[in-house]
């Protein structure tokens, strides 16, 4: 079993920053097979950012060049980096981790951006 505690998010003024943290516990954990979502109330969960299994970084097109995600094998733990926040990033951020054989999500941690 893989338990994933998002940690970081908060009320930021449009522009400013935000780091968030996954941490990850229990059965072996991968970090290459975890990655960023978020989602808005009554639309679909999105992808953010994740690595691929080979650990390269994929980034959706409209965070590409304000946030980085990142890895801390000793902490088993990954952080999203979060600059130049706009008001449409607003949104509930999760962690996923691929499972062999099924998918774990944390519960998310809110990120509210002021204009």
């Amino acid at each position: 079993q893989v338990q994933l505690v998002e940690s970081g998010g908060g009320l930021v003024q449009a522009g400013g920053s935000l780091r968030l943290s996954c941490a990850a516990s229990g059965s072996r954990v991968n970090l290459n097979r975890m990655g960023w979502y978020r989602q808005d109330p009554g639309k679909q969960r999105d992808l953010v950012a994740v690595f691929a299994n080979d650990g390269t970084t994929v980034y959706a097109e409209s965070v590409k060049g304000r946030f980085t995600i990142s890895k801390d094998i000793v902490k088993n733990t990954v952080y999203l980096q979060m600059n130049s926040l706009k008001p449409e990033d607003a949104a509930l951020y999760y962690c996923k981790f691929r499972g062999s054989t099924n998918d774990y999500w944390g519960r998310g941690t809110q990120v509210t951006v002021s204009s």
